[in-house]
Formats: C-alpha cells, structure tokens, sequence
C-alpha cells in the first residue's frame, strides 16, 4: 500500500546507513563521548552560528521533551503551550509524568501568540494568590507546529522578547524543524532559531535519520550534569556514537537542508493534486504535513488503498485527514496516489 501515514515510516536516508556500515567494525567509547559525536556537534554549532552551544544527542522526541522540561524547570514550576501543542495533546501526559503541569493559553492555527502569553504571565504574577499555583517557568512552542503552520521570525522575536522581560526560557520543539526551515514559505532560518531561543533541538527522527534528536543550548544554559539527568531519565544510549554519526552525515555538505527542500517539494506536489481536483484544505499549511477534508464515505474506500492519518471530524459527514511528505517520498507514489483518487472517481 502506499504509505503517506507519517514522515518516519522508513528507516533511513542512505548516505547514514553507508556511513554505519563504513564504521560498523570500529570500535567507540560509550555514552556520546566520542569523536563522531564531537564532529557533529561542532558542525551543528557551525550551522547555528553559536560556537559554544550545548549540544546533546537523545534518541526520540518524546523523551527530548520530558527531558528538557524537567531538567529546567523547579519542581513548582510548569511549561506554557498552546493549547494543541505537541506536549499538551500527543505526549501521552508524559511531561505530567515529571511533575511539571502542561499550562495552556489560546492556540492561533496551532501557534502560541506572544500577547496571549504576556496576559498569563500577568495575570499570573497579579493573582495574589500565586504562591498557591503552579508557576509558569517556560514557554513552549513547536516549529512546524502540529498544524503544520509555521512561526514567522517577527512572531518568534516578540515571543522571545516576552520571555526575556518575564525572565523564563523560550523551547523551541523541532522534530520537523527542517522542514519548517526549507518551506517556502518561511523567513526563519536555523541562526534565527538559535538566537531567539534559549534551548531548541533539531529533530533527525522525522527528517532522514533512523533516530535521533540534538538538544540545542544556546546561552549557555545547558543544566549542571545534563548526561547525568539524561540516564536518570532512562534515556541515555551506551552506543551513542550511533546519534552522532547520523547528525554528523546530516550536517555534511547541507544534507539535513537538501532533506528538506526535496520533501517540501514532494508536499507542495501533494498540495497541488489535491487543491487541482477541488479539495478542501482543513489548513493551509507550508509543511510536509497536508490536511485534506474527505467525505466520510470516499475516505472508508481510499483506506484500503493508501494509508494516511484521520485527523478529526469536520463535520458529520466530512474528515480531516494527514498525508505526510518525507525524505523518501517519491513523485510516482504522489502520480500514483492521484491515479487511484481519479479511478476511484471515474467510477
């Protein structure tokens, strides 16, 4: 069947899965102390303009989000999101799991707007009843957001300015980062990223990689014994030279960008065939991520053909529905996924 359900449904770009056979046989001290991970970190501080990052490999997104949260917040302190933000809606209460509650305000087509964090952080600090609360120690967005939409750097510079007066860290979630940075619709690049906020990460998981995330630290502010607190977590990986050795490929000669650009492509492609045969959009997103609205009936059908994501209902007759681009994304499985769509009309 053709497979459009999510950007990680294969194992790995190529040019990783070389390089691990090239160096499968030598032998690498443990724990990412290594010089494969040294490489990739200082490509990646090359690529973020900041030279003396933290930087740190973890495995997956989820964990890199708990992680994170808990390593830089008090234990009386939580994490702001939008409401549909990735860590209040799809991490399973994985961030309560830490003991940190997720505390929302209005999303604006998946995004967190910087007035509306500034009234919670006010109305927070005016209730005189704060002590009481849960305090809110950091601000939390994703980029892409689970929408698909994207944060443009006007609004990424008055989030971070809100953060800076109210004196707590702005996070920035980017398993999907390289697609956000190669859409074309963005004026955000990586350097922006790193400058206006003050831990971000670079996802490799849904960008190429087999797995792999790389936690960005760009004030020094990467918490005392982070590798430490890492293992506490359960997260930290003995072979960890494997992390770095895929960050290192990626970050060679542009390959985690020429990722991006081709699956931007592949998405906009998506996009054309569906918007050419009159389908309705649930959002109009820049992203790999397509949200296409199916009558009911002609996506029951459409299911046993191609898999894709159900969304959420938009009527009681309609649905949301994802087709995600990805690094192996291919034109003829998108000309043969119209060529099923156009059969299926035909008769």
């Amino acid at each position: 069947m053709l497979n459009f359900m999510c950007d990680y449904t294969k194992g790995m770009h190529p040019a990783i899965l070389e390089k691990l056979l090239e160096l499968n046989d030598v032998p690498f001290v443990g724990y990412g102390c290594d010089e494969i991970c040294e490489s990739a970190k200082e490509k990646i501080r090359k690529a973020c303009g900041v030279p003396d990052a933290g930087v740190f490999f973890t495995v997956g997104g989820t964990q890199t989000n708990a992680i994170v949260i808990d390593s830089m917040l008090r234990s009386y302190e939580g994490v702001v999101s939008a409401e549909t933000g990735h860590v209040n809606v799809h991490e399973s209460g994985a961030i309560e799991f830490t003991g940190h509650k997720v505390l929302t305000v209005p999303s604006r087509q998946g995004k967190m707007d910087a007035g509306d964090l500034r009234d919670f952080l006010e109305a927070f600090r005016a209730n005189p009843a704060y002590d009481h609360m849960v305090f809110p120690g950091m601000a939390y967005i994703s980029h892409p957001t689970e929408a698909g939409t994207l944060y443009t750097k006007a609004e990424l510079s008055a989030l971070s300015a809100v953060c800076r007066e109210y004196g707590i860290p702005l996070f920035l979630d980017g398993a999907r980062l390289g697609y956000g940075l190669m859409s074309r619709q963005t004026d955000v690049t990586l350097q922006d990223v790193a400058r206006l906020c003050d831990v971000f990460y670079i996802g490799g998981t849904k960008v190429g990689a087999q797995m792999g995330e790389a936690i960005v630290f760009t004030k020094n502010n990467m918490p005392d014994h982070f590798l430490t607190i890492v293992k506490q977590h359960g997260a930290l990986l003995a072979k960890g030279w494997m992390l770095g050795l895929q960050f290192d490929v990626l970050f060679t000669d542009n390959l985690y960008f020429d990722i991006g650009r081709y699956t931007i492509d592949m998405a906009e492609k998506l996009k054309e065939g569906f918007a050419r045969r009159g389908y309705r959009f649930m959002i109009d997103s820049p992203t790999n991520q397509q949200f296409i609205i199916l009558e009911n009936g002609e996506m029951e059908k459409l299911k046993k053909l191609v898999l894709f994501e159900e969304w959420e209902k938009t009527d009681e007759t309609h649905t949301a529905v994802r087709f995600a681009a990805s690094w192996s994304t291919k034109e003829s499985d998108i000309d043969e996924l119209f060529a099923i769509i156009d059969r299926a009309k035909e008769n």
